[in-house]
């Protein structure tokens, strides 16, 4: 059960003027947080930029996303606002606590509109991280954030999730009375672990929900969003640095993502160097700091397969009575 002060946990909210310690502190304990009112306008840029986007989107598949539920994905081609989110001083702040101590770099792991309809079903509760086969807990694979594009609210099916879940068990599974909504004023943002426990809530009102969600993850997995053939390099072009290197056009560590032998930066390069490399003295350093962590539980001495031992045992007992 996840308590706190002997209660069942909250979804705790500040507003946008708390300071980034409070905020790590809240969502290292919590794994997860509401900012109110983060970026107001820039938000509605962004939806007023993916409107027409929405309303020519199919209505997904029922078995995950739910029923009346669209998403539309690959938002770097679609909205310069949504490439201003995606940069966002607070949440890459966060990116830098959270991720790198370790990987070198982080990337965007996804980019997408969450829409829930009128009648649009809960989605089954689910931790992104899942998608890696990572026990839990873990170190944090993906920081993940919604942005809320409209007001969420229970009635509209604000994003359910579990406080505390990222610090359970593997297999835990989260009971009704753990669950607990995300409910924001529009421009307000939802930042919570990859290791969380989380899902799309049911819209019983007339009105529409959407939500943006950006994800961001170690820079040594694999994205789920394939942004390395989304954002081709003439498109790169055009992002603001910080971006392009976040979606690809940068190693993810010394000898991690080089393209023909060199930095894929030098793909957008209008004047790229004519000397090849495969890292960089900064990524070098990055990487002689990280703590090494152990894959798994690897015996010193394998057990021998089964087949082996009987074959031993057989040898023995011809041997004992010769």
């Amino acid at each position: 059960m996840c308590l706190r002060k002997g209660k069942l946990m909250d979804l705790r909210r500040v507003d946008a003027e708390t300071s980034l310690d409070d905020v790590f502190d809240i969502v290292s304990s919590d794994g997860c947080v509401v900012i109110e009112n983060l970026a107001t306008d820039l938000i509605a840029r962004a939806k007023a930029e993916l409107d027409d986007h929405i309303e020519s989107a199919p209505f997904g598949p029922g078995n995950f996303h739910g029923e009346n539920a669209k998403n539309v994905e690959g938002l770097v081609g679609k909205s310069d606002a949504a490439h201003q989110l995606i940069i966002h001083d607070t949440v890459l702040a966060l990116c830098d606590r959270f991720l790198l101590p370790n990987c070198v770099r982080y990337q965007v792991n996804y980019t997408g509109i969450m829409h829930l309809e009128p009648g649009a079903q809960a989605q089954h509760v689910h931790r992104d991280a899942d998608m890696y086969p990572f026990r839990h807990p873990s170190p944090p694979t993906i920081l993940a954030t919604m942005w809320a594009g409209t007001d969420f609210t229970k009635a509209n099916g604000g994003t359910q999730v579990v406080p505390g879940s990222h610090l359970w068990e593997h297999g835990r599974q989260a009971r009704e009375d753990e669950i607990v909504q995300a409910e924001m004023p529009a421009g307000s943002l939802l930042v919570y672990l990859g290791g969380v426990v989380h899902g799309g809530g049911s819209n019983v009102s007339n009105d529409k929900r959407t939500g943006i969600s950006v994800q961001y993850s170690l820079g040594w997995l694999r994205q789920e969003e394939n942004l390395h053939l989304g954002v081709p390099p003439d498109l790169a072009r055009t992002l603001p640095d910080r971006l392009a290197r976040l979606v690809g056009y940068e190693f993810g560590g010394p000898f991690c993502g080089f393209v023909h032998g060199d930095d894929p930066h030098r793909l957008i390069e209008y004047t790229p160097s004519s000397e090849r490399c495969h890292s960089t003295p900064e990524l070098n350093e990055a990487a002689s700091k990280l703590q090494r962590f152990r894959w798994g539980d690897i015996e010193a001495v394998p057990t021998p397969p089964e087949s082996t031992i009987e074959e031993a045992n057989r040898y023995d007992s011809v041997a004992d009575r010769n």
